[in-house]
């Protein structure tokens, strides 16, 4: 069971959901349709669509969480719905770098943005994927990003409003852009490492 603030708080809320007929896949859908809406009216642009999909993006990050502890605590996990959950987390936070960068092409970084926003949303997709196939080459139950003291690294979505609304768009795509990359070939390469350990050691 995830023990951070944000998994918490969502436990709480989903836990009067149990036994009705809302189920998993219902709050996944509602994740991915806010997020979605979300990368629309950032990648528009302007004060009112940014507030607003700043907004929408913080309830699809919680909403993320709120699927998760509902299929634990209800017991209604499955293979179909932790797929359906990956592959929207997957698209909707790779996304949200793409619309960034489509949002600043008008602005001094020009069409490079969009080229930043690509970069970046092409590196967090094979983050993702390679986190995945790694930890299952593991089969250990280790986690390539572990947090701490009630946080994930992934909580850092819950910010990625504030570069909005402060107006640090700019700064914050091409660091992701940067960063996104750097990360997705570090696990690239423990991946390769751990395939090719005999496989005697990865049961020890």
């Amino acid at each position: 069971m995830n023990n951070t603030w944000s998994h918490a708080a969502a436990r709480t809320l989903v836990r009067p959901l149990v036994g009705t007929w809302v189920r998993p896949n219902h709050i996944t859908s509602l994740r991915l349709a806010t997020g979605v809406l979300a990368c629309v009216l950032l990648a528009r642009g302007g004060g009112t669509a940014e507030l607003w999909s700043g907004v929408l993006w913080v309830i699809s990050a919680f909403l993320d969480r709120a699927d998760g502890e509902l299929a634990r605590i209800g017991k209604m996990q499955s293979r179909r719905g932790h797929l359906y959950d990956y592959y929207t987390d997957v698209a909707l936070n790779s996304g949200f770098f793409l619309a960034a960068g489509i949002n600043l092409r008008h602005g001094w970084l020009g069409h490079w943005a969009i080229l930043a926003g690509v970069a970046a949303c092409v590196s967090m997709i094979a983050c993702c994927i390679l986190a995945e196939t790694y930890e299952n080459s593991v089969g250990t139950g280790e986690r390539v990003f572990e947090g701490g003291w009630g946080f994930q690294p992934d909580d850092a979505l819950y910010l990625l409003p504030l570069f909005v609304w402060a107006h640090w768009l700019a700064p914050m795509l091409l660091a992701a852009a940067v960063v996104t990359t750097i990360i997705a070939l570090i696990i690239w390469v423990r991946y390769l490492l751990e395939i090719r350990r005999p496989a005697v050691s990865r049961t020890q």
